[in-house]
């Protein structure tokens, strides 16, 4: 809780983070963006002089219940059944026990959290339980919404059914919901009634000191590719939702007999992407459309290599049918690489049609083709993104930045907790405070009515 006491000392703040640890290695089926939104947001959290411990489940028995991640942050395992990867429709039974053991953490520790930042909603409902027992105030980062997943992904969706209800019970209890873009902002309201004064938008972003242009011609010949021929770049998490089969479609679309071109896909579950059920799926399908021999599976890589491949890109594609964020798009143009991606979620926000990349509809192979011809073709086109993506990115999206933000976010809710201790704390002369009163009087910086306006600036 919030003290008189505390402002003399450093806050600290508890992350939680059930499936997606900082620590895992990136691209597998359920390690990709939160993991890097987890351990780079808490980075840089600390630098800003808060001590941040990001609770997590434990996946191997052999780790360490506390790794120290950066000054300032720790990553501690949490016990919630078996110390195995599993995946993370399948760990909702697994919370109760999450929560205990993290709530008997904080307790023989003698931990005093401020807040605790919840991260996707099994996190959330941890958060919910903590709040309740030991009365910590929570912000909740959904990185994906339920109600919206099941509009897209209809039978392929396998959370539990619970995950709806417990979502909007989620919405009503938390101090503050982060929405990572305008469309977020609006589905929370549509989907699940949120109140627009509990609701601010803050956006993911990119470490400069991670990304950065290199050279093209030394990125190339790092990767064995060929200094002539066009580059196309698909990275990411390799599921089906991340279209990526859209892409080797529009491929088989382009006129490559001119010039040499070449996809790469990097991502996956493994080193070796013949041992990934999706890589081989796709594999399967770009063999049907006749374009195998032009396309590069590279499988999981080292985040210390993704900057060689973004830099060595002409244009990195990126068209999900449902993207609460992106993260990989900021990371492509940041390595001055043009983007073109599909028109949705957070996507058709950071990337500027027509000056950064192009934005296209979902599963339209069609149209993605033509637009990645037309860029490809125009090489003073391709020169002038490339500055203007650099230029976008710095200027707005930087962890940085990012986590600037988010301090305001966590000092609005703090300040609020003071505020309704202090109230509680006054003798009730007449009629009691009424809570809504209290929440709706007070006054948030990028949230309600300015939050969408105040998204990446």
């Amino acid at each position: 809780m919030y003290t008189l006491t505390n402002k003399v000392m450093k806050k600290k703040v508890a992350f939680i983070s059930e499936h997606a640890s900082p620590l895992a290695t990136l691209g597998g089926k359920d390690s990709g963006g939160q993991n890097v939104y987890v351990g780079e947001l808490a980075i840089q959290i600390a630098n800003k002089g808060y001590e941040v411990d990001i609770y997590t489940r434990r996946e191997d028995h052999l780790i360490d219940r506390i790794v120290t991640y950066a000054d300032g942050v720790r990553v501690i395992h949490m016990d919630a059944g078996p110390a195995l990867p599993i995946a993370k429709e399948e760990i909702l039974c697994y919370m109760d026990d999450f929560t205990q053991n993290m709530i008997l953490f904080i307790e023989e520790e003698q931990l005093s959290y401020e807040i605790l930042h919840a991260n996707f909603w099994m996190s959330g409902l941890v958060a919910m339980k903590i709040k309740q027992k030991l009365n910590i105030p929570f912000v909740i980062t959904f990185h994906a919404l339920g109600h919206v997943r099941k509009i897209h992904q209809k039978e392929q969706d396998k959370f539990p059914v619970e995950r709806l209800s417990i979502e909007e019970e989620i919405v009503q209890q938390a101090d503050l919901i982060i929405a990572e873009c305008p469309q977020d902002y609006d589905d929370l309201i549509e989907y699940y009634h949120a109140d627009p004064e509990y609701i601010s938008t803050v956006a993911c972003g990119y470490n400069p000191k991670e990304f950065y242009p290199i050279n093209k011609t030394a990125s190339r010949k790092m990767l064995n590719l060929e200094a002539g021929e066009k580059v196309i770049l698909q990275l990411g998490r390799m599921v089906p939702r991340k279209g990526v089969d859209n892409v080797i479609k529009a491929l088989a679309l382009m006129d490559t007999s001119g010039v040499k071109t070449r996809l790469i896909v990097v991502g996956g579950e493994f080193d070796d992407p013949n041992k990934d059920g999706e890589v081989i799926r796709l594999k399967q399908l770009a063999k049907s459309l006749n374009v195998e021999n032009l396309i590069r599976f590279e499988g999981r890589k080292n985040r210390t290599e993704l900057k060689y491949y973004y830099d060595a890109a002409d244009v990195f594609i990126t068209t999900p049918w449902y993207e609460p964020f992106g993260i990989t798009p900021l990371e492509a143009m940041a390595c001055g690489t043009p983007v073109i991606g599909s028109n949705v979620g957070g996507i058709k926000h950071t990337i500027i049609d027509g000056e950064t990349g192009f934005l296209v509809p979902a599963n339209q192979p069609e149209i993605l083709s033509e637009q990645i011809t037309a860029l490809l073709g125009n090489e003073s086109l391709l020169q002038k993104m490339s500055i203007n993506a650099l230029i976008h990115v710095k200027s707005k999206y930087t962890w940085k930045k990012i986590a600037e933000k988010m301090i305001e976010c966590y000092e609005t809710v703090m300040l609020r907790q003071t505020v309704i201790s202090s109230s509680m704390l006054q003798p009730v002369v007449a009629e009691p405070i009424k809570m809504h009163k209290i929440k709706s009087n007070l006054l948030y910086t990028g949230t309600g009515a300015s939050a969408q306006q105040n998204y990446g600036s």
